[in-house]
């Protein structure tokens, strides 16, 4: 059991702060972040929230996972650990290829 906790479907109207109150009523929050859209700030919809101990962790997904927050049902569970990126940045592979037009001997 993780430490780090997925917490999904929140209200936009969610702030760090409300989420921290939120938590905090299981124990120690060491750190809050409800993630924006990077042009907006407007929230996505999710966050994560990271507890002091695995107990408390537990704690938290046991009370908090299916309750209301401004009318919205939350999901709380553990964190996934993060996918390693692409160092490439893009889409995937690309790559050769020319066509048919070689220097070969004319006919």
């Amino acid at each position: 059991m993780g430490r780090k906790l997925y917490v999904g479907n929140l209200p936009y109207s969610a702030t760090q702060e409300s989420l921290q109150e939120t938590f905090s009523q299981c124990g120690t929050v060491d750190s809050v972040n409800v993630i924006t859209d990077r042009d907006t700030g407007q929230s996505k919809g999710f966050g994560f929230v990271e507890m002091s101990s695995d107990s408390e962790a537990q704690k938290a997904i046991q009370e908090l996972n299916g309750t209301s927050i401004d009318g919205r049902e939350i999901k709380v569970n553990e964190a996934k650990p993060k996918a390693p990126r692409d160092s490439r940045g893009g889409g995937g592979g690309g790559g050769g290829g020319g066509g048919g037009y070689g220097r070969g001997n004319r006919w």
